[in-house]
């Protein structure tokens, strides 16, 4: 089993939800935690709950995924502030959801460039030290990568080209020691889409739960790599 204390991940989006949750639990293990979000108040006010936590250390990035020199300037200040870089979490997404009849040309695009082009840009970002630290890359699709539904048509065309890409990059990247894997949830109590988690959402995989996954990923021998993992709610409503 590896020793996660003291390595460094930049997580993007995560100021909140999934990322949040994530962020939490490598903070508790020891790591150096990275967040990004496009408000750099929202990153700093993340930041300054996370920082109770753990005996992490946790640094705020003002960071649009969308915007490929963006993710450059986050991983330099990544670098900058501990010299390497071991963990990235392509994390940051957004949902439109409606029929295609409705669906705007601005919605689809928003989409795909968070949720697809955003993962790319962070990853070129974060290439070279990875190759450095032999380091790890999550991404966090979606079993809407391969579940299709009425009214997902962006979401699950960003999530189905997701979960292709992480696949392929880990064919591309593992040569260089990188393992990539990416985690697709179902139902997660988050905010996502303007979602307000509450007592209603206890039968939900809850944000702590993916970031426990996580870890466990990160402390795996480097011989094994779990490449897709589907994760769901045990009991859902009606079950």
């Amino acid at each position: 089993m590896i020793d996660i204390k003291g390595k460094t991940a930049l997580i993007t989006g995560g100021s909140k939800g999934i990322g949040y949750g994530i962020a939490e639990i490598m903070l508790k293990s020891g790591m150096k935690v990275a967040i990004t979000s496009r408000s750099q108040q929202a990153a700093l006010e993340a930041a300054e709950k996370l920082g109770s936590l753990g005996s992490g250390e946790v640094l705020a990035i003002e960071a649009d995924v969308r915007n490929a020199d963006s993710q450059n300037k986050a991983v330099a200040e990544v670098l900058q502030k501990w010299d390497k870089l071991d963990v990235v979490i392509a994390n940051a997404g957004l949902g439109h959801f409606g029929s295609i009849e409705e669906l705007t040309p601005q919605q689809w695009q928003e989409t795909i460039d968070t949720n697809l082009t955003g993962v790319f840009n962070t990853v070129k970002a974060a290439i070279d030290p990875l190759k450095s630290s032999k380091g790890y890359i999550i991404t966090i699709s979606s079993l809407a990568g391969t579940n299709f539904f009425a009214g997902g048509s962006a979401y699950n065309a960003s999530k189905f080209g997701l979960t292709g890409f992480t696949q392929a990059i880990m064919l591309d990247l593992r040569k260089y020691g990188i393992r990539v894997s990416t985690i697709m949830p179902g139902s997660v109590s988050t905010y996502f889409n303007n979602h307000e988690p509450g007592e209603q959402d206890a039968w939900k995989i809850q944000i702590e739960d993916i970031g426990e996954m996580v870890v466990d990923l990160l402390r795996l021998s480097p011989r094994t790599l779990p490449s897709k993992i589907e994760v769901r709610p045990t009991t859902p409503p009606g079950n």
